[in-house]
């Protein structure tokens, strides 16, 4: 190996990587901080984002800009959306505001490199101080940010000081030049690049390095506009961390990262031939206080990144409705896809006891028909080793959480409003019964986990044990049915029929578990397969105790006596 290709190496590669990995290492540390230090309130502000698409971009821009990261905030509105917590409309709208506020960032590197030294170790100092001696989890909070900024900054250094070998290099210059005669091909390598590293900001940062570094030639104006189709390419490949975090999401939460994808493709679309012609280069110079020069280019990279998305998501904000139109054509809707509404939990009506009451109810059985069929899928998967099935659960599940944590924060609130004494005496038991329908979720879960290990182990059920499963399943889900209609309609007649269903699950688990015994001993069964069928009989009967405290409460008139089937069975043990 020449000492060329050894100097390369050590004075440009390693410093770019090591550069890159610290900046990274920063942005994820400053948004972590961020994050903690805003606790749960930045999903509750998403989650209250009113119909107003204005609102709700310039929610998604402040929270964006806040915490530092488009990709954080996208996750967030794809997990919202999943989880019926968000209109497809509104999450579209967050979008677009955090297309702007991820734009903070370049300014920041911008900032920085200008003088980088007076920056990075004092924050950093200042934060391990804060780390160390703070007392408080916020004033750690706030250290952690700090020390994020700093190594981003010292991330930023690396990466500038990497490209200095390279200014007398004419055979780079001359290659990066050549992006000025090929803009298409400049947008590609942007969104490369961004893929690569899963982060717009770095690819910007290396951008705004190399174009400070006049690697992009000696006149600065050219510069900058070879740098331009970059940024836009830049604003294509951050598009991927959505579509990666809606992989295993329902439809609309799907549709929500693919609209990230075609609101920044068509922008860059229809911005692409203004920088072909100077015209959007020419706006951002004009709008700009200083005059352009290598000593600010990375601001003025800052300021076209800025000027892109904040133009790009103005025009796309009337159209908003058409966008949804769009990607709903792209993905349309197909058999065995989730799709729920948003949780329609009005907190204008806590005013009204009784109304917000029926209305927390009725948002009760649609998270009880999500845990029913997370059940479905469940027992599909254990029988018929359904893996598709599998991932339905695992997303099931999440909406049925979400629902759990929706309700309960709505019924707390309820409870702070002045109540009837009937109303305060259904309030835990709507409580109790959210409860045992996110636990019967979680049984669906360890049911997943039995299909997972017979898949794993490639074990197989004797047909007679199938035909059980299958019966157990027949009679679990009736006395689901009969809950769903003993909630939503208040009928006891129904909540009476899901007590005998019940009882014959009971009685079920014990045949079952003899048969099981007697399988063994003929040697139809393994141990193996054995323990994983009783496993699921305990399962199903444990959903059963579950749905069996729901009922009681509905018998009860919602004046429940605290009781669950659990304590009032091992009472009846001890008699």
């Amino acid at each position: 190996m020449s000492q060329e290709i050894i100097d390369t190496i050590f004075n440009v590669i390693f410093p770019l990587l090591g550069g890159l990995a610290l900046f990274l290492f920063g942005m994820n540390m400053l948004s972590d901080g961020l994050k903690k230090a805003a606790g749960n309130r930045l999903r509750q502000l998403l989650e209250k984002v009113t119909k107003r698409p204005i609102t709700a971009l310039m929610i998604g821009a402040g929270i964006t800009a806040l915490i530092q990261s488009s990709s954080a905030t996208t996750v967030i509105v794809v997990g919202l959306v999943n989880a019926g917590l968000l209109a497809l409309r509104q999450g579209i709208c967050v979008i677009l505001g955090a297309n702007i506020g991820t734009t903070m960032t370049a300014w920041l590197v911008g900032v920085a490199m200008l003088k980088i030294s007076l920056y990075a170790m004092p924050i950093i100092v200042l934060g391990m101080i804060l780390q160390f001696a703070g007392k408080r989890q916020r004033t750690k909070n706030i250290g952690q940010i700090l020390i994020g900024f700093g190594i981003l900054f010292v991330g930023i250094g690396f990466m500038k000081g990497a490209f200095a070998p390279l200014r007398d290099d004419e055979d780079v210059k001359q290659f990066l030049a050549s992006f000025a005669n090929s803009p298409i091909l400049a947008i590609m390598v942007g969104a490369g690049i961004t893929v690569l590293i899963q982060s717009s900001s770095a690819s910007i940062a290396i951008i705004q390095a190399i174009a400070i570094g006049g690697l992009f030639g000696s006149d600065p104006e050219v510069a900058f506009r070879i740098a331009i189709p970059f940024i836009l390419g830049d604003n294509i490949g951050t598009t991927i961390t959505a579509q990666l975090a809606a992989l295993r999401s329902n439809v609309n939460a799907r549709r929500a990262a693919m609209a990230h994808t075609v609101f920044n493709i068509f922008g860059t679309c229809w911005v692409l031939p203004l920088v072909l012609v100077g015209w959007f280069p020419a706006i951002v110079s004009r709008i700009t206080p200083w005059s352009l020069s290598f000593g600010n280019i990375a601001l003025e990279i800052a300021a076209a990144h800025s000027v892109f998305n904040v133009i790009n998501a103005l025009a796309f904000l009337p159209l908003v409705g058409l966008l949804e139109k769009v990607v709903v054509r792209i993905l349309p809707a197909r058999k065995g896809d989730i799709q729920m509404q948003p949780v329609t939990l009005d907190r204008n009506l806590l005013a009204t006891p009784s109304v917000a009451m029926d209305q927390a109810r009725r948002e009760l059985v649609r998270m009880a028909e999500a845990a029913r069929d997370a059940l479905d899928d469940a027992i599909a998967a254990v029988r018929h080793d359904d893996r598709a099935a599998l991932k339905r659960v695992a997303m099931k599940e999440d909406i049925v959480d979400d629902f759990q944590t929706e309700i309960t924060r709505y019924l707390v609130e309820l409870s702070q409003q002045t109540l009837s004494p009937e109303a305060a005496g259904e309030l835990p038991v709507l409580l109790h019964t959210v409860n045992d329908v996110e636990r019967i979720g979680d049984h669906a879960v360890n049911i997943t986990e039995i299909a997972v290990r017979k898949l794993d182990q490639r074990l197989t059920f004797s047909q007679s044990a199938t035909d059980e499963m299958g019966k157990m399943r027949d009679e679990v889900r009736q006395m689901f049915d009969d809950i769903l209609a003993a909630i939503g309609n208040d009928d006891l007649t129904a909540a009476e029929r899901s007590l005998e269903h019940e009882k014959v699950i009971n009685r079920m688990q014990m045949d079952l578990r003899r048969n099981h015994v007697r399988r063994l001993g003929e040697g139809t069964c393994s141990a193996m397969v054995g323990l994983l069928f009783v496993d699921f009989v305990d399962n199903m009967e444990k959903i059963g105790d579950h749905l069996t405290n729901i009922a009681q409460g509905v018998l009860g008139g919602l004046q429940w006596d605290g009781k669950t089937a659990q304590e009032q069975e091992s009472e009846e043990n001890i008699e």
